[in-house]
């Protein structure tokens, strides 16, 4: 006979910067009510922090704070184990540790998530643990939920939106304000909205781990980064914002995932898109995120909202602690579908450069003389490439002019390798910017 549940969940966190901080302020403001919902006591036992000494907005008794994360993580006394440090090396060890004591485990770290997911869920299996982790992908969207429960009947050719909040609001103030990536970036750091350093966001890998956990909820495979096609922000100008409106369109760094149940081939890619200006996903604007889930079974539905912030965050961290509490109390729930490993399916390949197709913008800065387009037209043919739109403006260097061109559709592989030769020819004076059209017909 099972032992009864019990009637005090002690809660660790294990990291309290932004998002720890805002997970123990709301469980606090909203324990009371919880509790009633829940059937339990809830009780933030400890909390783990880099600097004991430092003052936090949010005050912790200081018997409750360690410096040890590990030493939570292997409390017999602690249930429920939020991971919320970031990284993938202290990470892992808390989170390793914890689902080997059969814990629960919530984390919002993505990095990790896509790094050492199946050596997480294997772990978790082993051990009786479990891993909960709604809060890593578009912070306050329970996307998480809506893939494993909502729409479990469904099979899913697309999913695709914007996942990363600092790109959306850069991209949405170089349009409205006429500016360039550089000084808008700038303003973003200056307001709390991009990282001191801002790689991760811009050059696409934030967006790109979450793309990878997506992946493997959809359809059990992990992708890792080094798999996909992921392109940053950090080319975009003011210009190609006026050119793509020109042509209809907007601009939005996306996450794209794609399934070819014919061929059974999966995509997964990040870079940014023209979407055309009547697109629900194209009107999405500043720290907003937005996910289009197009099932076989229910069609194509849409979701929306802050996708980062502590209070966003937090939000789906303390969703997650109440499915730890339900698991606990009663021993399953549907918040339990599609923790583990994905039910068996059909081999499935990562699509061949030559199998992903869609139509494509490319800018050309280009010497301003007779017998250009000419040549630009002839590599292009040579690789089957044909144009559908030009677009010829000035350059901001004298003696330039820059050429924009959209094409039908193409693939990937013949892209690259017109790229390639068109960066080469000696009347091209910079390298290609290559976007993608967004044919997604929501």
């Amino acid at each position: 006979m099972s032992a009864p549940a019990p009637t005090t969940i002690n809660i660790g966190l294990c990291g309290f910067g932004t998002v720890g901080q805002g997970v123990w302020k709301h469980l606090s403001a909203n324990r009371a009510e919880l509790e009633s919902r829940l059937g339990v006591k809830l009780n933030l036992a400890r909390a783990a922090v880099r600097d004991l000494g430092k003052a936090r907005a949010v005050k912790v008794p200081a018997s409750k704070l360690t410096a040890d994360p590990l030493a939570i993580a292997n409390d017999p006394a602690i249930h429920v184990v939020c991971e919320l440090m970031g990284g993938t090396t202290l990470a892992r060890q808390v989170t390793l540790a914890a689902l080997r004591r059969g814990k629960i485990v919530v984390s919002a770290n993505k990095a990790l998530i896509c790094e050492y997911g199946a050596e997480i869920f294997a772990t978790a299996r082993e051990h009786g643990g479990h891993f909960f982790f709604e809060a890593s992908v578009a912070g306050g969207i329970p996307i998480i939920k809506a893939l494993r429960e909502g729409l479990v009947a469904n099979r899913f050719p697309r999913i695709y939106g914007i996942l990363n909040g600092t790109c959306n609001y850069i991209l949405t103030q170089m349009e409205d304000r006429d500016a360039p990536y550089a000084s808008v970036l700038a303003d973003a750091k200056r307001l709390g909205y991009a990282e001191a350093d801002e790689a991760l966001d811009v050059d696409g890998w934030d967006t790109a781990h979450k793309a990878s956990v997506l992946a493997w909820l959809a359809h059990g495979v992990w992708v890792k980064t080094d798999q996909m096609i992921v392109e940053g922000i950090s080319r975009i100008t003011p210009a190609d914002f006026k050119n793509a409106s020109t042509l209809g369109f907007g601009i939005k760094l996306l996450a794209v995932i794609t399934r070819d149940f014919t061929k059974n081939e999966l995509c997964v890619r990040v870079h940014p898109t023209l979407l055309p200006e009547g697109n629900v996903i194209a009107n999405v604007s500043g720290v907003f995120n937005a996910i289009s889930v197009t099932g076989d079974v229910v069609g194509t539905t849409l979701y929306s909202g802050r996708g980062a912030g502590q209070d966003a965050t937090a939000s789906a961290v303390i969703s997650d602690i109440a499915d730890a509490v339900a698991l606990i109390k009663h021993g399953k729930g549907a918040h339990f579908i599609g923790e583990g490993v994905p039910a068996p399916r059909q081999e499935k390949r990562l699509a061949p450069p030559e199998h992903i197709r869609s139509r494509y913008y490319v800018r050309l800065t280009v010497k301003d003389q007779p017998g250009v387009l000419a040549r630009v037209a002839s590599v292009m043919a040579k690789h089957h490439v044909s144009i559908a739109s030009v677009i010829q403006n000035p350059a901001e260097t004298p003696g330039a002019a820059s050429l924009v061109l959209t094409t039908h559709q193409s693939n990937e592989k013949a892209m690259r390798t017109t790229l390639k030769q068109l960066g080469a020819l000696a009347s091209v004076l910079d390298e290609p910017v290559l976007l993608r059209i967004g044919d997604f017909n929501d």
